[in-house]
């Protein structure tokens, strides 16, 4: 460290012997006298060791990657990811004004007509309207819960961001319902549309409630819409998480 002792004044020779760290003269620690003498070279030092070693947290729970990742694991997301891929454009795709049944076909549907009903019942103690809203928060909430899950109680940002892609898709499903909401000639769950069973459809109820019916096709191109974003924004994460995922792959 010193060539010269800053105490002293002894010239350390190369045959000398210990560390370069202390005088073999009159035994100083040049790094404690360096702390003593020049506190603010320590500080520094450590404020930029600080400083590059800070994170943000949201970020870091967004973008969460193992240090290193199981090859099975990863392929195995892979996978998943071009099906959602595959889905989440064929679900963009639809158009819910010209083929409204589109959606109601597809192999999701099912998944969030089951969350939608149970809706109706989680909500049932706030009153009447928020009954009828609750289906369609019910299968929006679905999803909200399982990307918390997986952020929070397992840090696995991928499967978040499969939540995040469900959201997008429940979204989607809800469009061609609120269109309805005017015409009522989708089939309900009973079998019977709307206009045949009137008070049965959600959105006829909620809309008329709120003097919005006309707005009808404002409120389904709101949902299709939001359901297009995130979708592609889940898609983004998902593959910005792969993409970090392949670079930590554990070698054979």
């Amino acid at each position: 460290m010193f060539t010269t002792c800053p105490k002293c004044h002894y010239a350390r020779k190369p045959d000398d012997p210990g560390d370069n760290d202390s005088c073999p003269a009159c035994g100083l620690i040049f790094s404690k006298w360096m702390k003593q003498n020049c506190p603010t070279v320590g500080t520094e030092e450590h404020e930029t060791r600080d400083e590059a070693g800070q994170h943000n947290p949201v970020t870091d729970l967004l973008l969460h990657v193992d240090e290193q990742v199981k090859p099975v694991y990863f392929w195995g997301r892979v996978i998943v990811y071009l099906g959602i891929l595959i889905w989440g454009w064929r679900f963009i795709r639809m158009d819910f004004v010209n083929n409204p049944f589109e959606i109601g076909n597809s192999w999701m549907h099912p998944v969030d007509l089951v969350f939608h009903e149970a809706g109706h019942v989680v909500f049932r103690p706030f009153g009447w309207f928020m009954m009828i809203l609750g289906g369609t928060l019910g299968q929006l909430l679905m999803p909200v819960l399982v990307m918390l899950a997986f952020l929070w109680r397992q840090r696995n940002a991928f499967g978040a961001s499969i939540g995040l892609w469900w959201l997008g898709q429940s979204c989607m499903d809800c469009a061609p319902y609120i269109d309805d909401a005017l015409d009522q000639k989708l089939v309900l769950l009973g079998g019977r549309t709307g206009a045949d069973a009137p008070g049965n459809h959600d959105w006829n109820n909620i809309l008329g409630d709120l003097n919005m019916l006309e707005k009808h096709r404002e409120f389904a191109n709101f949902a299709d819409t939001t359901g297009t974003v995130l979708i592609i924004a889940a898609l983004l994460w998902g593959g910005i998480l792969l993409y970090r995922q392949y670079r930590n792959l554990e070698s054979f």
